[in-house]
């Protein structure tokens, strides 16, 4: 099985949900060569309970009924996977590519999986072959430090960590000159939980990435936004938000396995205009996927 196949699998496997409780019934529409008004409807309202968003549904309908307008047969399916692919493809991802010592910060509101999410990129990263050191930088939590030197273990990365209380812009800067002395590729550093709406906590991003910056010029290289699939599009304004105030580069969307509403991935994208560089769809430290917006697609309309 190639690379596609398998990824496919893979978001079929995350979007379960999704499929069972909002898109199976969708699977009889997509059969039919012809739909008349009241499918088109029937059709509207599953895409809207999947989350696609208003916008991205009406361009969708608004092609199968153009379509329908010139009185062939068609092929509802393949227009909807042509139409989703142009959505999804206006901010392709920068592939992670190693070049000198990369420096990655993960933000994000609490609860969202932040940690999760750097011990799987960890892992995912380390199964490439390549050198990885996991930065513990929410020193507020002393369950977010243990839960962290819990994914290194299972990642097998090493975890640098600093007291309780400690400054995070001072572990940032640790990190990031150990892993250039030491010509790691990658160092991944967790940060606290926050709102954007808590100017301190904001400050506090800039002194990190001030203090990254007197080690390594551009760093950090990549600040990932992480975003929870379960809440849908209620906490896209937030998001926006966070995302300018942050330097936001890429997202990784998290707990995709667990919503029924897999298509919010169409909405993100269109509202904050970056591109989504991973997606959570399990526990597993290989539920770590990067986007691939043809094998999404696939695993979505695959009812």
């Amino acid at each position: 099985m190639g690379l596609l196949g398998g990824l496919f699998n893979q978001f079929r496997k995350g979007l379960k949900r999704t499929q069972e409780l909002v898109l199976a019934p969708m699977g009889r529409l997509l059969g039919l060569g012809r739909l008349d008004e009241a499918q088109l409807q029937e059709l509207e309202d599953l895409l809207l309970q999947a989350d696609l968003g208003v916008r991205a549904v009406d361009q969708l309908l608004a092609r199968l009924r153009a379509e329908l307008k010139g009185g062939a047969d068609i092929d509802p399916k393949a227009l909807l996977k042509d139409e989703l692919l142009k959505l999804l493809r206006r901010r392709p991802a920068r592939a992670f590519l190693a070049n000198g010592t990369q420096v990655v910060l993960l933000v994000g509101v609490n609860g969202v999986g932040k940690t999760t999410t750097l011990g799987k990129l960890a892992a995912h990263l380390k199964a490439r072959g390549e050198g990885v050191l996991v930065v513990a930088g929410d020193t507020f939590r002393a369950a977010a430090i243990d839960q962290l030197e819990r994914w290194g273990e299972r990642a097998g990365v090493p975890v640098l960590r600093n007291q309780m209380g400690g400054d995070p812009a001072a572990i940032a800067f640790d990190g990031a000159a150990s892993a250039q002395a030491k010509g790691t590729p990658w160092v991944l550093i967790d940060t606290a939980g926050r709102l954007h709406t808590k100017d301190h906590l904001m400050k506090e991003l800039d002194k990190i990435r001030r203090s990254l910056q007197k080690v390594i010029p551009g760093a950090p290289h990549r600040v990932l936004l992480v975003l929870d699939a379960t809440t849908g599009q209620n906490g896209l304004v937030q998001a926006e938000a966070f995302a300018r105030a942050a330097g936001v580069t890429d997202l990784v969307l998290t707990k995709l396995d667990g919503s029924a509403k897999g298509g919010v991935v169409v909405p993100i994208l269109a509202r904050l205009n970056l591109p989504i560089a991973f997606v959570g769809v399990g526990e597993g430290l290989e539920d770590l996927l990067p986007f691939d917006a043809e094998a999404f697609v696939d695993g979505l309309l695959d009812v």
